[in-house]
């Protein structure tokens, strides 16, 4: 990443094949406005902080 690529072209689609909910051990989707992995089984959106996931439940944002 140099200086001038902005954070949220950070993250590589392709780590979503090798993530998975760490509570459900479900599949991801990428959340690229608000730049979180979301678990529709857990109904959590982890975030994702200068390109890395942070998969985390104690830092996962509860879902409505």
């Amino acid at each position: 990443m140099t200086d001038d690529t902005p954070l949220h072209l950070a993250f590589d689609r392709r780590m979503l094949e090798a993530l998975i909910c760490p509570q459900t051990h479900s599949t991801l989707e990428y959340d690229a406005a608000a730049q979180e992995l979301i678990s529709r089984a857990a109904s959590l959106a982890f975030p994702i902080r200068n390109g890395i996931p942070v998969m985390l439940i104690d830092e996962a944002r509860k879902l409505d």
